[in-house]
């Protein structure tokens, strides 16, 4: 019986060392997973500490860009609104152009029928 007994005992201690072998595996796991995420970290800060200027600079741009694009939409606005007024006005002018034009050249065909029905008038006469 003692020879069952020195073989479970050699296999108990194995495991015992396999044991004490993963716990320090762990351990220094977990040690080395905390200094990689110290590095990680102080990395992050760091580039957090240069990128901030940039980020400052690129936020004072986009303000720039948004200050230009709504003055831009303004000015856009307000020279829409010129062209449709001017647009109105010819439109307006061109009217009153017409029924001038129209009033001028009714006078001018009624004088010249005036005038046609005076000569036929006159022709007339002298051939009878």
């Amino acid at each position: 019986m003692s020879g069952d007994l020195g073989t479970t005992n050699l296999m108990l201690g194995i495991l015992a060392a396999v044991s004490v072998l993963e716990a320090i595996v762990m351990a220094a796991m977990g040690i080395a997973g905390v200094l990689a995420f110290r590095r990680v970290m102080t990395v992050a800060v760091a580039i957090e500490t240069h990128m901030a200027p940039t980020i400052a600079r690129l936020h004072a741009i986009l303000d720039d860009v948004k200050g230009v694009t709504s003055r831009v939409r303004e000015e856009t606005e307000r020279v829409d609104q010129a062209i449709h007024s001017t647009i109105d006005r010819l439109e307006d002018t061109a009217d009153h152009v017409r029924s001038n034009a129209r009033a001028t050249a009714s006078r001018v065909v009624g004088f010249i029928r005036g005038l046609r029905v005076v000569l036929e008038s006159v022709m007339a006469t002298r051939h009878t």
